[in-house]
């Protein structure tokens, strides 16, 4: 099968068979997305991802027997891990923040519309964060009120392997920007983008854009 026709494959956990059942019948109306698993708490998450291989995992925060923030951690630390997409009730909830940091791609509200919560597993499944300009500035201010001139030194030092080429990338994904975006800000195509965001990526150990962005702001790329 075409690579590019093979539907999204989706795990999902919550501790709620509701939410669980809500979730797969909203994803399930989508011909490009396969649910292929579920788990009720993160020891399962954790299982299922070996077990089935999904391409974005949607994960509640507080479970039993091993919360989100533990499997998120665990899931992203794996070889080829998928997207996690942390799902919460609470906007901008605590463990939220500690999730991000541990490699999840973004987070939900669990009353997201169906129409949205569908183009986010899309957005997620195309490598891109799954976090908008204005949540991504709120997520990186965030971390800007504890222990900034340690993290900035620290993020300066990560900065010095880059390009000045790759700064500018940087910068863009720091506010939010997708590849789309950047490439239209700084003409090049999307699929140059991709690859300098790839390589920062690498050079800056990061998991995700959302990990990127944290380290734009620290290094103080995004001060007005």
């Amino acid at each position: 099968m075409d690579e590019r026709a093979r539907p999204t494959r989706v795990l999902l956990v919550d501790d709620d068979a509701l939410v669980r059942a809500g979730l797969r019948m909203i994803l399930s109306s989508a011909d490009d997305i396969e649910v292929v698993g579920e788990a009720e708490n993160g020891a399962q998450a954790v299982e299922g991802v070996a077990a089935h291989r999904p391409d974005v995992v949607l994960m509640d925060v507080r479970m039993p027997v091993m919360d989100g923030l533990t499997a998120a951690k665990a899931i992203t630390e794996r070889p080829q891990a998928p997207s996690v997409v942390m799902l919460t009730t609470f906007d901008l909830d605590e463990y939220v923040f500690q999730a991000l940091q541990a490699g999840a791609t973004g987070f939900l509200l669990k009353d997201t519309p169906p129409r949205e919560l569908v183009s986010a597993v899309r957005i997620v499944a195309a490598g891109e964060a799954m976090l908008s300009p204005t949540v991504t500035r709120r997520l990186v201010g965030h971390y800007a009120a504890d222990a900034v001139n340690p993290r900035r030194r620290e993020a300066a030092e990560r900065l010095q392997t880059l390009t000045d080429r790759e700064r500018e990338v940087l910068g863009a994904v720091g506010r939010g920007l997708s590849n789309a975006e950047v490439g239209k800000e700084l003409f090049m195509s999307e699929a140059t983008v991709k690859t300098h965001v790839s390589r920062l990526l690498t050079k800056l150990g990061a998991h995700n854009r959302v990990q990127v962005a944290i380290v734009a702001h620290d290094a103080g790329l995004l001060d007005a």
